[in-house]
């Protein structure tokens, strides 16, 4: 499938492409598309792998500021955050492994999405980072912390500093750097592997890796965004995002 939005690829390896030029900053609605069609694939009985993956520039520059500073009260705010907790979500509980091929940025909610996946896959020119605190929010630091050693992590939020895909694979959290021409036959390599084995025990697998999880994300990601949603009534949030689409 093409076009532009989000688009879901069946078959025993599935890919749901982000496609929202230029930058892939996905509004309000995209986010529940992610959501659905990453649930959609994985309820389907013949997908033994996901992967998530993008056209453009960039993996994912996270959410549409300019959609909520041009749309009156905090209907889009709202929509947004809601819709990067399903999405983020839906990526965890997928039952089957979701690896996300990641190119160029994963910023903001593209690292809720990745910091989510079950393994990674990125290109040589693939950077990672949190801008939130520029953006007067705060969120996905949950997911972060999957990606980066937990002072890292506090550096990054603060400073909004980026990592590179090769800092990731040092850490043993992106499991391959390539070229970026090769970036979806790797994804494909790896997720061949994984749907080559016996589907019943990999879905069990999913769920058995979930269960031992230490921290549970979804909860831990609704907190962060508590603090959001306070950052947007004392003010703070809406002098962030109007600074950010003035320098734009």
């Amino acid at each position: 499938m093409s076009g532009v939005g989000v688009h879901l690829d069946r078959g025993a390896v599935a890919e749901v492409v982000i496609d929202f030029p230029p930058v892939n900053a996905v509004p309000a609605a995209g986010w529940l598309s992610i959501a659905d069609l990453v649930t959609a694939a994985g309820a389907d009985p013949g997908t033994r792998v996901v992967i998530l993956s993008a056209e453009g520039r960039g993996f994912c520059a996270g959410v549409d500021i300019k959609e909520m500073q041009r749309s009156p009260g905090h209907d889009v705010l709202l929509a947004a955050n809601r819709g990067c907790a399903a999405a983020f979500a839906a990526v965890y509980d997928c039952p089957v492994p979701v690896i996300a091929a990641v190119h160029g940025f994963c910023l903001g909610g593209g690292i809720g999405l990745a910091g989510n996946a079950d393994l990674i896959v990125a290109s040589g020119d693939a950077t990672f980072g949190l801008p939130e605190v520029d953006r007067g929010a705060l969120g996905a630091a949950t997911h972060l912390a999957r990606l980066v050693p937990p002072q890292l992590m506090r550096t990054m939020v603060y400073t909004c500093r980026t990592v590179t895909a090769a800092d990731l694979h040092r850490f043993g959290t992106v499991h391959e750097v390539v070229p970026p021409g090769r970036l979806r036959a790797a994804a494909r390599a790896v997720a061949g592997e994984i749907a080559a084995k016996d589907p019943v025990v990999i879905r069990r697998a999913k769920e058995a890796l979930n269960g031992i999880d230490p921290v549970d994300v979804k909860r831990s990601y609704r907190f962060e965004q508590g603090f959001t949603f306070e950052l947007n009534l004392n003010g703070a949030g809406d002098r962030a995002r109007q600074k950010f689409v003035e320098e734009r």
